[in-house]
């Protein structure tokens, strides 16, 4: 009986051993699904390509140039998204990128972010009895940075600015 009792606890001891085991990357909300399910670039199906009658004829791709297959993609996505086709904001995006790299650039931002991101994962990878029944716990580690989409509604609108996507109640569009 002693024998089986302690063989039962040596057992218990190497699957909590087994379980605390190995130095994987913390993993919060696993993106990389494998599952089939919608595709959220399905939404605006592309146009068919065309073969040109000759191909000596085509233009050198220019960046922010004329598409042959989607000459007009900021229309078709603001269609798509609700939005009136003719108001469709034209020319390029280079204010956008003007104003966003206004303080420089940084080329290995990417590592940097997942190297952080890696960081804060590992000190916020749940505790034990989290880890061992499996529970998810990205929305707990990441809640300080959520933003509450409300509160910034309103916050906007406080300061003047306007919301097209979501007009105040009883606001008709222009």
């Amino acid at each position: 009986m002693r024998a089986r009792g302690g063989m039962m606890i040596a057992m218990l001891a190497a699957f909590v051993l087994a379980g605390c085991a190995g130095s994987r990357e913390p993993r919060l909300l696993n993106l990389t699904s494998d599952q089939r399910g919608p595709d959220e670039f399905a939404i605006l199906p592309g146009k068919p390509l065309q073969a040109p009658q000759d191909y000596a004829s085509l233009p050198q791709p220019t960046p922010g140039g004329a598409n042959r297959a989607d000459p007009t993609p900021r229309a078709d996505a603001f269609a798509a998204l609700g939005g009136n086709a003719a108001r469709a904001p034209g020319g390029t995006d280079a204010a956008l990128i003007a104003r966003a790299t206004r303080y420089g650039t940084d080329a290995g931002i990417r590592q940097s972010l997942a190297g952080a991101d890696l960081e804060y994962r590992r000190r916020n990878d749940g505790r034990l009895l989290e880890r061992l029944f499996n529970r998810n716990v990205y929305f707990k580690a990441y809640r300080p940075y959520e933003l509450d989409q409300y509160r910034e509604l309103e916050r906007f609108r406080a300061a003047g600015i306007r919301t097209p996507a979501v007009p105040p109640e009883g606001a008709q569009e222009r």
